[in-house]
């Protein structure tokens, strides 16, 4: 087991796969873990309702994680869907743009996602941030890019006359990696939480348990993670 060090992080948590990955990632590597998720009028809103079964789940798998799992902050930014006009953010189908980008991009937002965390995390005196952004496995959102999460860290703490060190633990790996990365920090006990208790579907959609876990199994998000999770079973049984 890897041993916490004194770091303390605050890692962007939504309810979704990636976030609950990065979240048992934080929990095994530092002293003090808090999380933070927004409410920005996104239509899979329901990735919120399991946030707090999520948390309280991953008390349950390990007492080491219970004790050092600290506050959970939920901050509203429905200012976000005002000024956006997305597939996230109101109900239009999901489409290609004629700039190359999914109309699930949500500009801005991971920016102001990890500005509001820094502040939430100089006021909490935390020194890490932790989101599940990835250049491997994702629409082409440049707001996910490893380039803008570094340009982003030097601009928080040229701003905030901080040292906060941004973590992105699943930048470069691919989803089936992701399926593994958990497995790897929690065993079979994280992967079905992950299975069955996140969210991640962009529709916002429950329904049925597939193999890989709840959702529509046709929007992009789905897609990425079922396919991830086939890929994952299938290096498992070789």
């Amino acid at each position: 087991m890897t041993t916490p060090s004194s770091d303390t992080a605050l890692v962007l948590f939504s309810g979704g796969q990636d976030s609950t990955t990065c979240l048992a990632w934080a929990l095994q590597r530092y002293a003090r873990v808090e999380t933070i998720g927004f409410d920005y009028g996104q239509r899979h809103a329901i990735e919120l309702e399991v946030r707090p079964t999520l948390l309280s789940k991953l008390r349950a798998l390990n007492p080491g994680w219970d004790a050092r799992l600290g506050d959970d902050h939920m901050i509203d930014l429905s200012l976000i869907a005002q000024i956006s006009d997305t597939a996230l953010t109101s109900n239009v189908e999901i489409a290609m743009q004629e700039n190359g980008l999914p109309n699930t991009f949500v500009p801005g937002r991971n920016l102001m996602f990890m500005t509001v965390a820094a502040t939430v995390a100089y006021r909490r005196g935390l020194n890490v941030l932790v989101g599940g952004m990835c250049e491997t496995d994702f629409s082409g959102y440049p707001d996910c890019r490893d380039d803008t999460m570094k340009a982003l860290q030097v601009a928080l703490n040229l701003g905030m006359a901080t040292r906060l060190k941004v973590e992105t633990p699943l930048m470069w790996i691919d989803k089936a990696q992701t399926w593994e990365l958990a497995q790897q920090e929690g065993g079979d006990a994280l992967v079905d939480l992950i299975r069955f208790d996140t969210h991640t579907c962009y529709l916002g959609e429950r329904g049925d348990a597939h193999p890989w876990g709840h959702g529509c199994g046709a929007c992009p998000a789905c897609a990425l993670r079922a396919r991830g999770y086939e890929q994952y079973v299938a290096r498992k049984q070789s």
